[in-house]
């Protein structure tokens, strides 16, 4: 009688394999596969096409930016942002759930230790015979472990490291940010020392003027309206003043916020010191998959839609759990540690779902639509930093050409300026031509400096748009 029972286990065991073997074959979770991206062959509008790999995105910012304060300034902003602050705490976050991921290939222990009351119908069976009440006392352990037959523990796993490493990710697109918004903020900074330099030499200059003007009218050369134009443009000069000491107020209180600090005055270079890589090597298009932290989470965020769309094409075929279940149980307390107080059962069995209200294939459904989603914002993320790279390209080569412009501009409305002085005091000239050569020379010298300032930021983004500033 006990080989044939024998027998009839082992065939059950074996049909159980081969049924468990024939389904997996069915369905087995994909491996992630880097989709083709056509996108990275013209992603760069510009004709200096690149020639190697190369990039200036592979240079620290500390060798790009070599200025002394801003060098301490971006240390101090990378040790106290906010921003760079909640996002490692975003980090250790996904760290977390990544740690729980890989811990589910483990069983699961659950113990429990309890007393059961009860008190009985002293007409019923149970009452007359345990005297109306029954205590029970139990120690009990329970094991619970799922075999990852389909794989979608494993694709659990993956889309919990892909999370984390999107987070990372993220991260370092924060540091990226916020070198370079140090270092815009920076040179901004600067911009406003040379204009407000300039302008306080105009404020002088023009002063001195309104008292020649005034002697000129004295002696009938020229009229009352000279005299008022030359203290209104005296006046524009130091409302211009103010303005830019109100700006650089403002602006170093916006680089204390990026550098995790309460409102101050910051020391600085000046801006005609500032030279910054001149050979600006951008590398191949392919290399904004690796550099740039934006583009590498938006990938980590299709990886994770991949693996979860794994898990939910795993859900339409069955589980297999195993559950064991042990402990000691006794009606009476000192009799519970007691070897006859032992009990144990094992229980394993497939588990497939057969109608859940459409519940699983609504689950594939949204996962494919959102694995599509992020495959589209993978794409739009590279284009976005095609386009920002071939932005700061073309703004530098522009403004590199303007600011030669603009110097012969300045050139020669100061040679204006100081003719049409000489020819108003000799009686040859109109008082208008003067302040009219005055006031373009000085916007033309304010140009200069914003077109320099141009050329520091468009490095910066494009520093920045390649994937520098994280390394």
């Amino acid at each position: 009688m006990i080989p044939i029972l024998k027998n009839k286990l082992f065939k059950h065991a074996v049909l159980f394999i081969v049924s468990v073997g024939t389904l997996q074959s069915c369905f087995v979770a994909k491996t992630y596969e880097r989709p083709q991206v056509e996108e990275t062959q013209n992603l760069f509008r510009t004709d200096a096409l690149p020639t190697d790999s190369l990039s200036i995105a592979d240079l620290s910012w500390k060798n790009l930016f070599t200025d002394p304060y801003l060098q301490k300034y971006i240390d101090e902003g990378l040790q106290n942002n906010i921003d760079i602050r909640i996002a490692i705490q975003q980090v250790l976050a996904a760290e977390a759930y990544a740690k729980q991921g890989k811990a589910a290939y483990f069983p699961s222990l659950n113990g429990k230790t309890f007393v059961t009351h009860q008190e009985l119908s002293k007409n019923s069976q149970f009452g007359s015979f345990f005297n109306s009440s029954l205590d029970q006392f139990e120690i009990t352990g329970n094991v619970s472990w799922e075999a990852d037959i389909w794989g979608k523990i494993r694709s659990n796993k993956r889309a919990f490291e892909a999370d984390y490493l999107q987070s990372v990710a993220a991260h370092q697109a924060v540091k990226s940010r916020l070198v370079a918004n140090i270092a815009s903020t920076y040179y901004q900074l600067m911009s406003l020392d040379a204009q407000l330099e300039i302008t306080k030499r105009s404020v002088m200059v023009r002063d001195s003027s309104v008292t020649t003007i005034q002697a000129l009218k004295d002696a009938g050369n020229v009229t009352q309206v000279a005299v008022d134009q030359n203290i209104a443009q005296y006046n524009n000069a130091r409302a211009l003043q103010v303005d830019l000491e109100t700006a650089i107020f403002q602006t170093e209180n916006t680089l204390s916020i990026l550098l995790g600090e309460q409102p101050q005055e910051y020391e600085r270079g000046v801006l005609d010191d500032q030279n910054l890589e001149s050979d600006l090597k951008f590398g191949m298009p392919i290399a904004l998959l690796s550099n740039r932290p934006d583009v590498i989470a938006s990938e980590y965020n299709l990886v994770r839609a991949f693996e979860l769309t794994n898990v939910a094409r795993s859900n339409f075929y069955p589980s297999l759990t195993v559950t064991a279940t042990g402990g000691l149980q006794s009606l009476q307390l000192d009799q519970l540690l007691n070897t006859n107080s032992l009990f144990a059962n094992i229980v394993g069995g497939l588990t497939q779902p057969i109608f859940n209200q459409r519940k699983i294939r609504t689950q594939k459904e949204v996962a494919d639509a959102q694995q599509e989603q992020a495959l589209m914002e993978f794409k739009r993320s590279l284009l976005v930093a095609g386009q920002e790279v071939s932005n700061a390209l073309y703004s530098y080569d522009q403004e590199t050409i303007k600011f030669e412009y603009r110097e012969l501009e300045v050139e020669a409305l100061r040679n204006a300026e100081r003719n049409s002085n000489e020819l108003l005091k000799n009686g040859y000239a109109n008082y208008l031509d003067l302040l009219t050569a005055r006031q373009s020379a000085l916007n033309a010298e304010l140009n200069v400096i914003d077109s320099k300032l141009q050329q520091l930021l468009s490095i910066v983004d494009l520093y920045e748009a390649l994937g520098g500033g994280w390394k």
